[in-house]
């Protein structure tokens, strides 16, 4: 065979390869279909083993590599969860004949949950100044809406949700609200004052990005302010998804992500920050890359997209972030330390305790 007959043959497996894949999607459909009907889970650990062992096998028996037919079921199984995932949350819905206000609905997160409650049944409103998105009912401020709102997302930066939620309190406002914010030492004396008051009120951090798709393995925090049955009905919400609820006292919150966040985002900026400075040119350190720098690099470049007034609030704003900062610094010069007075024993044993210390992943 020519080439180009070569090539249209690949290209006709392609196009199989495709029709197979959104054959699979059909059957998927109807599985969560199923699944919905007899109240089963939409996410089976072992059943997804069973696949990936059974193309694993059939790839060896074929003369292939096994991590190509694990990849690619291991894709397939994502979009096929995913499929499942959305078409469970809009038919377990619970927002059908109700409103919803998303304040800063703009925003990327904004934007995740107004399309989140749509998806449940939410008519669904945006108060935003700056971005209305064209697929929502929009206004440019919150307090010229009527107070007939079942639910309140406060999606605005950390500093701007203070604001919105104190006035709330004034306003009286009824439905249920949260806050969705990183950090929640700025916002707990006013959110505890909301409950006070009687505001259904509590907060929300959903621990993913806006890209998210599928919920599965992600986390969503749950920090009561003192109105439990609040915090109960804000759980109802993902109780369709795949997504892990973790209650977590108010008082804690921050003290953690000063490591969770804090930590990882501050590691990053110092690493893009050491190349940008060092002046060597990214293409050359691209082109003579290890597989540790490619991933670094990865991550490294998704932290330099995101918002730098989020992450100096994040830095900034948390009580907790010097600590995690200083351990950081202390790290690097415990390091240096090592490496400069040529001591192998202490970096040995360096390596060692931190592998001792992430041996304990879940």
């Amino acid at each position: 065979m020519t080439l180009e007959e070569l090539r249209a043959r690949l290209t006709a497996i392609d196009r199989q390869i495709i029709d197979l894949a959104a054959e699979r999607q059909t059957v998927v459909g109807r599985i969560g279909e199923v699944k919905q009907a007899t109240g089963t889970a939409t996410r089976d650990f072992r059943r997804e083993k069973q696949v990936i062992d059974a193309a694993r096998d059939q790839a060896l028996a074929l003369g292939l590599p096994p991590e190509l037919a694990e990849s690619l079921m291991q894709l397939l199984i994502e979009s096929s969860l995913t499929k499942q995932e959305r078409a469970r949350v809009r038919a377990e819905g619970r927002g059908r004949g109700k409103q919803a206000l998303v304040i800063g609905g703009g925003g990327k997160m904004g934007q995740w949950f107004a399309e989140f409650l749509d998806s449940q049944g939410y008519e669904v409103t945006i108060a935003d100044p700056f971005h209305q998105p064209a697929a929502f009912n929009c206004v440019p401020d919150w307090s010229a809406t009527p107070d007939s709102f079942d639910l309140t997302v406060v999606a605005a930066p950390i500093r701007t949700s203070q604001e919105i939620l104190a006035a709330f309190g004034e306003a009286g406002r009824h439905g249920l609200v949260f806050d969705i914010g990183s950090l929640k030492a700025p916002l707990a004396d006013t959110l505890k004052q909301l409950a006070a008051k009687g505001l259904r009120v509590t907060s929300l951090h959903p621990m993913f990005g806006p890209d998210t798709q599928l919920l599965s393995g992600r986390h969503v925090l749950f920090l009561d302010v003192g109105v439990p049955e609040a915090t109960a009905e804000a759980k109802l919400l993902f109780d369709s998804t795949m997504a892990q609820q973790i209650d977590m006292p108010l008082a804690e919150h921050d003290r953690l992500i000063a490591f969770v966040l804090g930590l990882s985002h501050a590691l990053n900026i110092a690493f893009f920050t050491a190349l940008a400075d060092s002046g060597e040119s990214l293409p050359r350190l691209e082109s003579l890359s290890s597989t540790t720098f490619d991933a670094q690099l990865e991550v490294a470049s998704r932290v330099a997209s995101e918002s730098p007034e989020l992450y100096f609030e994040i830095q900034h704003d948390n009580p907790f972030n010097a600590e995690a900062l200083l351990a950081l610094a202390t790290g690097v010069d415990r390091l240096r330390t090592i490496v400069e007075q040529g001591d192998r024993e202490a970096f040995v044993a360096l390596m060692a305790n931190g592998s001792d210390y992430l041996a304990r992943r879940a």
